[in-house]
């Protein structure tokens, strides 16, 4: 009973190994449930592990919504020479936590100019001798390689990456993730009807209420705004909602539960408040 299973309107989460792209993995997804489409929110790297989400479907219109959040990871890092951990510690404190400024590696694919980053957490776990184990969570975007070497050079005994691994990206984390084993076995059982197992690993795209501010409208507004009509404030079904509007940058539209859309909120309107950005139903 595949139809018990809207995967086009679904994420799943992925306990990436080592060795293959993530492109690898999310196409790997994407062709075992016959899907013509699929999107990972934050490429890791082939040596990098952890935490990949990926949308299926008609929501992976919806990644630009997720994949600019914040990332947390746990890595190795391998100093040149010994340093006292209270010397690193104090270091990271006064120029490697808050804002910093970042110049990409030279084999990124993207163009080498500095852009800034937010560093929200930087401690130190454990050491043993020259490797140390870390925490890091920032902004999407930033290169934890390139934080460690930039870290080592501040230290004058340089220092590099050894080991890597996402814990959290946006609002997944790695307590919801399945390895590729996992995902393969419950492909298979749905190939044959039996669906359970893969429903249990799907999470609904609905999740984006986690995101973002989300209301309800009228059942009878749906198909208006399924072909690109405005929210006005009689759409909705409780107008008290329209206070989710203030200061958002965006408001997922719902119906019954459902998702219908994401709206951008309208200043200084008092009927039409928000237009669509994105149409998913």
């Amino acid at each position: 009973m595949k139809e018990n299973i809207d995967l086009n309107r679904s994420i799943i989460v992925i306990d990436k190994p080592k060795g293959p792209t993530s492109f690898f993995v999310t196409d790997y997804v994407r062709k075992s449930l016959g899907l013509n489409k699929a999107a990972h929110a934050g490429t890791l790297d082939p040596a990098v592990t952890g935490v990949l989400p990926i949308m299926l479907g008609r929501a992976s219109r919806l990644l630009d919504y997720f994949i600019h959040r914040d990332k947390e990871y746990v890595g190795v890092m391998h100093l040149h020479e010994q340093v006292e951990k209270k010397k690193i510690e104090q270091l990271i404190k006064k120029k490697f936590l808050g804002k910093i400024t970042q110049l990409p590696p030279k084999k990124c694919r993207v163009k080498r100019e500095e852009r800034e980053r937010q560093i929200y957490k930087f401690e130190l776990l454990e050491q043993e001798d020259k490797d140390v184990l870390f925490r890091v969570r920032c902004d999407a975007g930033t290169y934890i390689r390139k934080l460690v070497h930039d870290l080592g050079v501040a230290l004058g005994v340089g220092a590099h990456m050894t080991e890597l691994r996402r814990t959290k990206a946006s609002i997944f984390s790695e307590k919801e993730a399945i390895t590729l084993y996992q995902f393969e076995e419950a492909a298979e059982e749905w190939k044959k009807g039996n669906y359970e197992k893969l429903k249990k690993i799907l999470v609904p795209i609905e999740v984006i209420s986690k995101v973002m501010p989300a209301v309800e409208v009228k059942e009878e507004t749906i198909i208006k705004l399924s072909r690109g009509s405005p929210l006005f404030l009689n759409m909705l079904q409780d107008k008290e909602e329209a206070k989710k509007f203030k200061n958002a940058n965006f408001v997922a539209i719902m119906s019954k539960g459902k998702l219908l859309g994401v709206f951008r909120p309208l200043s200084g309107e008092k009927e039409m408040i928000a237009r669509p950005k994105t149409i998913l139903a």
